[in-house]
C-alpha cells in the first residue's frame, strides 16, 4: 500500500464513519414519512413486486428491521448504510479513472454535499437502493477501466440487475453502458467479446424475477410506472422547474463543473470522462424529455449524481486543484453541508408555529396521539373498522400500532397484495382523512349511509395542526376489500 493510498483510506474512512453516524442518529429520531410508512407495510409481506415499484425497498426495510428492530431506524438502516458505502465507491471510481487521492476524496466529500444525498440519504425509498446499485455498477466498470480484468463484468451485470429491481429508471443503465463502450476503440473491441453480453444476461436474469411477477399480476407495476411515459401535452414550464431544482439540489458549483465536463466526454481518449458522463446520458435525456410534458419529481435524478460529481471533481483536477476558485468551491461545499445539516436539525427538532398548517414538519408529527384519538372516536361512534382515502394516511395510522380494529384504504385496493384482517362490512366504519380529500357527497357514491362527525386535528392546536374530516359510514355498495370504492373518490374538488 502506497503512502497516498493510506492517506486516502484514513481520511475517507473517518469522513464516512462520521457522516454515517450522523445519518443513523437522524434516522432514528425523525418520524417516518408517509411513503416510508407505506413501504414498511410492504416489508411485512415480501413479494417480487408491488403496485408502485419493484421489490428492493421492501427487502431492505425487512432486513433492517430484522437487524435493529421495528423502528424508524430499522426502516432506514440499509438506506443509510448504502449511502455510506456509495460514498466510498464514488472515491474508488474517481481513483480508478486515474485521479489523485486528493481528487478521489474531494469527489466523496462533494457527493455528500449535494442536498439530495445530504438530506435524502436517510430516507427509505426505492431511490436509495437504486442509487446504491447504480453506483456499484459504475464501480465495477471503473475497475474494468483500471485493471482490465473481465471478471468485473459479472459484478456489473448483477449490480445493474439489482438496480432495475429497485426502480425501473435503472433500465437506462444498459443503453448508457453501451454508449460508453461504443465511444472508444477499446470499448468497441470489448463489445466483440462475450463479457458485456454475459453481464447483460445476468442483469436480465435478475430483472426477470420482477417481470415474471408482473406477468402473474396483470402487469400491475409496469402499467402504473410506464403509463406516465406517454406525453399528453407540451408544457415547457416543467423543464425549467427541473433545471432550476436540480441546479440547486446538486449544488450550483458542482452543477457548473459537471456541465463544463460534458464536451470532454466526446473527445476524451483516456476514458476518464466517458464513464461518468456517457453512462448517465440516456437517463438524463429521458428526464429532459419527460419534463417537456410532465413534472419530474425532485428525487428522480439522484442516481445521476455520482457520475456528475465524479466528472466535476475530475474537471477541477484537469484545471489544477490549486487554481483560482478554490475558496469559492470550499464555500459552495460548506454551504451544501450547512443546508443539509440545518434541514435535518429542523425536521428532527424544529417547528414554525407561525406558519400554522403550512409548517413543513407537521406532515411528520403527532401521528401516535392522532391514531389513539381516531381509535377512541371509532369506539365512541360504534364503528367496527377504520378507513382512509389516501394510502399515506392508512400507512401512518398502521405504523403507530395504536389502531385496534381493521384498517384499510377504501380506494386503490390493488396496492395491497395481502389484505390483512378484513373488516366486517355489515358493521359501520369510520372514514378519516384530510379535509381536502374526502367529502360526504363523494362517499355517498360508495356507501348507503354517510354521517359527518366532528373533525379531528393532528397537531398541537387547530391553528398549528392539520384537520381530518371524519364520517360514520355503513352499507357499502361494493366489496371494500376486493374491489374498493372508485379510485377518483379522493380527487374530486369540494363543492
Amino acid at each position: 500500500m502506497t503512502t497516498e493510498t493510506a492517506w486516502l483510506q484514513r481520511r475517507l474512512g473517518l469522513f464516512v464513519i462520521a457522516v454515517t453516524a450522523l445519518r443513523l442518529a437522524a434516522a432514528g429520531i425523525i418520524p417516518l414519512t408517509e411513503d416510508e410508512a407505506y413501504y414498511r407495510i410492504w416489508a411485512q409481506h415480501l413479494h417480487l413486486g408491488y403496485y408502485d415499484h419493484p421489490p428492493m425497498v421492501a427487502w431492505w426495510i425487512a432486513l433492517g428491521q430484522r437487524l435493529v428492530g421495528n423502528s424508524a431506524l430499522g426502516v432506514r438502516l440499509l438506506p443509510v448504510l448504502g449511502a455510506g458505502i456509495a460514498s466510498v465507491l464514488v472515491a474508488a471510481i474517481t481513483r480508478d479513472l486515474g485521479a489523485s487521492s486528493a481528487t478521489a476524496l474531494r469527489a466523496s466529500l462533494w457527493y455528500n454535499a449535494t442536498i439530495t444525498i445530504g438530506l435524502g440519504g436517510i430516507l427509505a425509498t426505492p431511490d436509495a437502493s437504486a442509487t446504491f446499485f447504480w453506483v456499484l455498477t459504475l464501480w465495477a466498470l471503473g475497475r474494468l477501466h483500471a485493471d482490465r480484468s473481465s471478471r468485473w463484468w459479472i459484478l456489473a451485470g448483477l449490480a445493474a440487475g439489482l438496480a432495475c429491481i429497485s426502480k425501473y429508471s435503472a433500465l437506462f443503465l444498459g443503453p448508457g453502458i453501451l454508449l460508453w463502450l461504443a465511444s472508444t476503440s477499446r470499448g468497441r473491441e470489448t463489445l466483440k467479446t462475450p463479457w458485456p453480453w454475459l453481464a447483460a444476461m445476468l442483469a436480465g436474469a435478475v430483472f426477470s424475477t420482477n417481470l415474471v411477477w408482473n406477468a402473474q399480476h396483470h402487469w400491475l407495476t409496469m402499467t402504473k410506472q410506464f403509463g406516465r411515459v406517454a406525453p399528453e401535452h407540451l408544457n415547457p414550464k416543467h423543464l425549467a422547474d427541473l433545471l432550476a431544482t436540480q441546479f440547486l439540489l446538486l449544488n450550483p458549483m458542482i452543477a457548473v463543473l459537471a456541465a463544463r465536463s460534458l464536451p470532454f466526454a466526446w473527445r476524451d481518449r483516456e476514458g476518464r470522462f466517458t464513464l461518468p458522463i456517457l453512462t448517465s446520458l440516456p437517463f438524463g435525456a429521458y428526464l429532459l424529455l419527460h419534463a417537456l410534458h410532465d413534472r419530474v419529481q425532485a428525487h428522480w435524478p439522484v442516481p445521476l449524481f455520482a457520475g456528475l460529481v465524479i466528472a466535476a471533481a475530475l474537471m477541477v483536477e484537469r484545471d489544477s486543484p490549486e487554481s483560482r476558485g478554490g475558496h469559492l468551491r470550499a464555500v459552495a461545499i460548506g454551504t451544501g453541508y450547512a443546508v443539509s445539516l440545518g434541514l435535518i436539525a429542523f425536521i428532527a427538532f424544529g417547528s414554525m408555529p407561525a406558519l400554522g398548517r403550512k409548517d413543513p414538519v407537521l406532515t411528520l408529527r403527532g401521528w401516535p396521539v392522532f391514531a389513539k384519538t381516531v381509535d377512541a372516536r371509532r369506539k365512541n361512534a360504534g364503528a367496527a373498522w377504520i378507513g382512509t382515502v389516501a394510502y399515506g394516511t392508512a400507512a401512518q395510522l398502521a405504523n403507530t400500532g395504536s389502531i385496534t380494529s381493521p384498517l384499510l384504504q377504501v380506494i386503490e385496493r390493488e396496492r395491497y397484495l395481502d389484505a390483512g384482517l378484513p373488516p366486517d362490512q355489515t358493521l359501520p366504519g369510520l372514514i378519516v382523512d384530510l379535509d381536502r380529500r374526502v367529502v360526504a357527497s363523494d362517499l355517498a357514491t360508495c356507501f348507503t349511509h354517510v354521517r359527518a362527525l366532528d373533525q379531528i386535528v393532528r397537531g398541537e392546536s387547530v391553528g398549528h395542526g392539520i384537520g381530518y374530516d371524519v364520517f360514520l359510514v355503513s352499507g357499502p355498495k361494493v366489496d371494500l376489500v376486493l374491489k374498493g370504492c372508485p379510485n377518483d373518490l379522493g380527487k374530486k374538488p369540494k363543492k
